[in-house]
């Protein structure tokens, strides 16, 4: 990052007020009764009923509309294991992007544990707080030990959004790619390179969508990940294919499908070259991805390219997901994020990136128009009519599936989350 633009950085974070969020106030707080009802001794009775039924926190407080997002900082977005106080920018950043998108208030937590069940205690202990958990940027493989102890012990959504969210709008951008490209899911030869948290989940949502396991080719920093190997955890060796491949080299060649999740310039333009007719690129290592969007194109005219850069064509975005399917579980008070879920967001993304692109997404973008093709695979972040779409079908799934405790809400679908929500 230049100077100017990494001091433009820092002053957006720290000018005229430290931080990106603060706490407002949803009640009149002017007079002497105001105030009694707000704290003593207005505020016994709410206590009283919360204490008679657990429920009705989420009728007197704003618990059904907070998420904890939760880090150990082990991970961090591109620049690894700086510690959960580093995290805090990400976090508020996070947090910001739930209000923003979807109106779902936030409150960050960074926790300082020596080991994976500390921090599970630490959360599980406080989880009664909110109405839903955002883990972020913890670090593989503590990050599967985690979330699925918390979502053991907790009576709420716990989500870890690098694993689910990346996977979620991979799939959604993948399936628009392979139909473009005239070939299927269950079809596709997919190479993966990385094996880490996102990577590891792509590929088992894939499979959930319809990907076959013995066509996905996984490489980590030892190359293909074979059943040969003794160097694997539990969870690389889910992806472990009897194959005689063993480099990027070997893998790639005739496949339809490269998702990147693992670093900068790893994909060179000679293994792109190797692909099937009509290849598919998810370059997605941030900020610089695993071949360049300019590079793949001067290689391969009929590359069907994604990246996670905004400055791109076909950002793989997580805040196409993690806002609106927060929305949709939080409003039908789910007690989990479970697979139907996921896989009716991933359809509501693919879907919604078939319709007409609205004047709103063309006027955002400078542009004159745009239309489903392989330059336009997937919805972009101001696209509004995503908290239509994506709440809604989450919702429904949530309800089908039986972990809703409340019916499919009748203002659905949303429209606005000012109108709701409040500001």
């Amino acid at each position: 990052m230049s100077d100017d633009k990494r001091q433009a950085a820092l002053d957006y974070h720290a000018k005229p007020i430290p931080g990106k969020l603060s706490v407002e106030l949803t009640k009149p707080t002017e007079t002497a009764k105001h105030l009694s009802l707000a704290y003593s001794p207005g505020v016994a009775e709410p206590c009283r009923e919360i204490a008679l039924d657990p429920e009705n926190a989420y009728l007197y407080t704003g618990k059904g509309n907070l998420v904890a997002v939760v880090s150990d900082g082990s991970a961090i977005l591109g620049l690894g294991n700086l510690g959960p106080l580093a995290s805090k920018p990400v976090m508020e950043g996070k947090g910001v992007l739930f209000k923003r998108f979807a109106g779902i208030n936030s409150v960050d937590i960074e926790v300082e544990a020596d080991s994976a069940q500390a921090f599970i205690d630490t959360v599980a202990n406080i989880a009664n707080t909110w109405g839903g958990i955002n883990l972020e940027d913890i670090k593989a493989p503590e990050c599967f030990e985690i979330e699925a102890a918390l979502k053991q012990r907790c009576s709420i959504p716990v989500f870890h959004d690098d694993q689910h969210g990346t996977a979620i709008v991979t799939a959604a951008g993948l399936l628009n790619a392979l139909d473009i490209a005239g070939k299927t899911l269950a079809t596709a030869r997919i190479v993966c390179l990385g094996a880490g948290s996102a990577a590891i989940a792509c590929m088992k949502l894939l499979i959930e969508c319809g990907a076959r396991a013995e066509n996905i080719f996984m490489l980590d920093r030892n190359g293909v990940i074979h059943s040969g190997r003794s160097d694997l955890n539990q969870y690389k060796a889910q992806f472990a294919t009897e194959t005689p491949l063993r480099t990027l080299d070997d893998a790639i060649e005739g496949a339809d499908v490269f998702v990147g999740l693992s670093g900068p310039n790893l994909f060179k333009p000679e293994q792109l070259a190797k692909m099937a007719a009509d290849p598919i690129v998810f370059a997605c290592s941030n900020p610089d991805p695993e071949i360049h969007p300019d590079v793949a194109r001067a290689t391969r005219s009929d590359v069907i390219m994604g990246t996670g850069r905004s400055d791109y064509p076909n950002q793989v975005n997580n805040v196409l997901g993690f806002p609106f399917i927060f929305r949709g579980a939080l409003d039908v008070r789910a007690t989990a994020i479970n697979e139907k879920m996921k896989i009716a967001a991933v359809h509501a993304l693919k879907d919604l990136a078939r319709e007409p692109v609205t004047k709103e997404v063309l006027d955002a973008y400078e542009l004159d128009s745009l239309e489903f093709g392989r330059g336009y695979i997937i919805p972009t972040p101001v696209d509004s009519r995503l908290l239509e779409k994506i709440p809604a079908a989450v919702a429904q799934a949530a309800v089908e599936s039986g972990v809703a405790k409340k019916p499919y809400p009748a203002h659905y679908p949303l429209k606005s989350v000012r109108e709701i929500y409040g500001k």
